[in-house]
């Protein structure tokens, strides 16, 4: 089973920087398997915002392309999503989360191809 916890969201002014971490406890899962992470703000539909595969490739929605960059560190089984010129429609939870076996979340980023969520980290922005 894969554990995953995120960590380093907190409050910021916009303009501002934060570096969202996902710890995975299940080694094979996360050097094998294609994950991503998902934004939900208050009211909001879940929006998938990258992914990266088990070589490094990633993948960006529109809304967050170059001011996001997601990469992961092998040796250290943690997924990190760096965030740069945020804004205060960034405001929201962070979820990292693993493809589910035999879909396409990297290339598609349709959030419902994830499974094994971790609990979050909230992420608010100021103007």
């Amino acid at each position: 089973q894969v554990m995953l916890v995120e960590s380093g969201g907190g409050s910021v002014q916009a303009g501002g920087s934060l570096r969202l971490a996902c710890a995975a406890a299940n080694v094979y899962i996360f050097r094998g398997a294609c994950m991503g992470w998902v934004r939900q703000a208050p009211g909001k539909e879940n929006e998938a915002v990258a992914s990266i595969t088990r070589d490094g490739t990633s993948n960006y929605a529109d809304s967050v392309r170059g001011r996001f960059t997601i990469s992961k560190d092998n040796a250290k089984n943690t997924l990190y999503l760096d965030i740069n010129s945020l804004e205060p429609e960034d405001t929201a939870m962070y979820y990292c989360a693993v493809e589910r076996m035999g879909t396409n979340y990297c290339r598609s980023l349709d959030y419902r191809y994830l499974e094994v969520w971790g609990q979050g980290t909230q992420v608010t922005v100021s103007s």
